[in-house]
C-alpha cells in the first residue's frame, strides 16, 4: 500500500483566485470574452464542416500536446498511423501509436465518454488508463534519475513512489487521492464563470499532485480540454494546446512560479502564491482567446472557400484531380453536404463520369461519405493543411 505522509490539504491552497484578488476582475473579463468568442465562432460554422473540423482538431491538439513533452510527430504521420501505416522506425513508430493513442482519448471525451465531471479522480485515472493502455510497452517505463532503476508505468494507477518534479516535490503517493478529492471538491460544482477559470487552475494543481509515474502532462491538458468543453460547449472547434505549446516556454515557467509559496500578506490566504495562480490563469485564458481567434480566421468561408478552389484548379491542371472536381467541392463548400444523387445533373454529365469526380475526390482525402451512398462532405485532412489552413501546422 501506497505510504500517505499525513500532508495537510492546505499545501496546495488557494485552488481558486479569490473574488477579492485584485487580479479577479481582469479574469473575469477575460472568461466572459472567450465564452462570447468561442459561441460566435461556434454558430459561425455549419454542422458539417463543424464535424470535420473537429477531427482535425483532434490531430493538432495531440501534436502540440506531444510536443511539449518533447514528442514530434508530423500531422501527416498521425494520420498515417490513423489509417494504419505505420513507420518502419521503431522509435517512430512508437510516437505513431502515442499519437494515435491521445486522439482516441480525445474522441472519446467529445462522445460524451466521461460519466463525471473531468476532475472527479475516477475520471483523472480513466484519462490515463485509457491513454496508457493504447502505448508501446517501450513508452510505459520511467528511469530514476537518481538511482537509474526503470520503473513500470501501469494505466489509469496512481503512483506508488515517491517523485521529484524539477525543484518541485509532490506529495507522498499515498496523499495523492485525498488531494485529488480535494481538488474535485473546489471545482466540481462552479459556476460558469469560474468553470472557466477553474480549467486553468485545475490545470497547474493536478501537475503539482502529479498523480501518476508519467503521462501527467498529457492527462492535464486533456482534463482542461475536457473541462472547457462543458463550459464553454466549444464542440471540440478549438484548443488551447496549440497556444501552450506555441509558448512552451512562458507556459513552463508560469506552472513553474505556481509552485511558488504565498508572497506575504497581500498575495492571498492559501499556502502557495495566489499571485502566480492568477498569473498563469490569465496567460492561459489569453492562449485560449489567441486560439479561438486564429481557428476563426482560418474558418472565413470567402477566405477558406478561395484557398480551397484554388488547390483544386492546380490539381485538375496537375492532373491530380479530374476536370469539373472544383464544381463539386464549391457546391459542397456553400451547401455544406451534397447528395450523390445531384452530382451528375449539377455537372451535366452521365453517372458514371459523375462517380469518377467524386471518387477521386473521395480517394484524395478533399471529402468524406459514410457509404457509397451516403451524402458527401468536406474533409480537412492534415496532408491539405498547410494550404487549405496555413499556420496550424509547422511545415513538413
Amino acid at each position: 500500500m501506497a505510504r500517505d505522509d499525513g500532508e495537510s490539504i492546505a499545501l496546495f491552497e488557494p485552488l481558486m483566485v479569490a473574488e477579492g484578488s485584485p487580479r479577479r476582475g481582469t479574469l473575469n473579463d477575460l472568461a466572459l470574452e472567450l465564452a462570447e468568442k468561442s459561441a460566435a465562432f461556434r454558430a459561425s460554422l455549419p454542422e458539417s464542416i463543424a464535424t470535420a473540423l473537429a477531427d482535425l482538431v483532434r490531430s493538432m491538439n495531440c501534436y502540440y500536446s506531444n510536443l511539449i513533452e518533447g514528442h514530434n510527430t508530423h500531422p501527416i504521420d498521425i494520420e498515417r498511423a490513423l489509417a494504419g501505416d505505420y513507420s518502419a522506425d521503431p522509435k517512430k513508430r512508437d510516437l505513431q501509436l502515442e499519437a494515435k493513442a491521445h486522439i482516441t482519448v480525445q474522441k472519446w471525451i467529445d462522445e460524451g465518454g466521461l460519466e463525471e465531471p473531468p476532475t472527479a479522480p475516477a475520471m483523472i485515472a480513466e484519462l490515463h488508463r485509457r491513454f496508457c493502455e493504447l502505448l508501446p510497452e517501450d513508452l510505459l517505463f520511467v528511469e530514476n534519475p537518481k538511482t537509474g532503476e526503470r520503473l513500470p508505468v501501469v494505466p489509469g494507477a496512481f503512483r506508488t513512489h515517491y517523485v521529484e518534479v524539477g525543484r518541485h516535490v509532490p506529495v507522498s503517493p499515498g496523499a495523492v487521492r485525498r488531494f485529488l478529492g480535494r481538488m474535485h471538491q473546489a471545482y466540481a460544482r462552479a459556476g460558469r464563470t469560474e468553470a472557466i477559470l477553474a480549467a486553468a487552475c485545475a490545470h497547474h494543481r493536478l501537475l503539482w499532485v502529479h498523480p501518476f509515474l508519467d503521462g501527467n502532462g498529457r492527462v492535464a491538458r486533456l482534463m482542461s480540454y475536457a473541462m472547457l468543453r462543458r463550459a464553454l460547449d466549444t464542440r471540440g472547434l478549438w484548443s488551447v494546446a496549440r497556444g501552450l505549446a506555441r509558448r512552451e516556454k512562458d507556459y513552463k515557467a508560469h506552472l513553474e512560479a505556481c509552485d511558488g509559496p504565498r508572497r506575504g500578506d497581500m498575495d492571498g490566504r492559501g499556502n502557495l502564491s495566489e499571485a502566480a495562480l492568477a498569473s498563469f490563469t490569465e496567460f492561459f485564458l489569453r492562449a485560449c482567446i489567441d486560439q479561438v481567434e486564429f481557428m476563426g480566421s482560418l474558418m472565413q468561408a470567402d477566405r477558406l472557400r478561395d484557398r480551397i478552389m484554388i488547390w483544386t484548379e492546380e490539381e485538375m491542371r496537375a492532373g491530380a484531380l479530374p476536370p469539373k472536381s472544383d464544381i463539386v467541392l464549391k457546391a459542397i463548400l456553400y451547401r455544406g453536404v451534397l447528395e450523390r444523387g445531384e452530382v451528375d445533373d449539377m455537372l451535366g454529365m452521365s453517372d458514371r463520369a459523375a462517380r469518377r469526380i467524386t471518387s477521386a475526390l473521395l480517394k484524395a482525402g478533399a471529402i468524406r461519405s459514410e457509404s457509397t451512398r451516403a451524402p458527401l462532405y468536406l474533409a480537412f485532412p492534415a496532408k491539405f493543411a498547410e494550404r487549405w489552413m496555413p499556420g496550424l501546422f509547422p511545415e513538413r
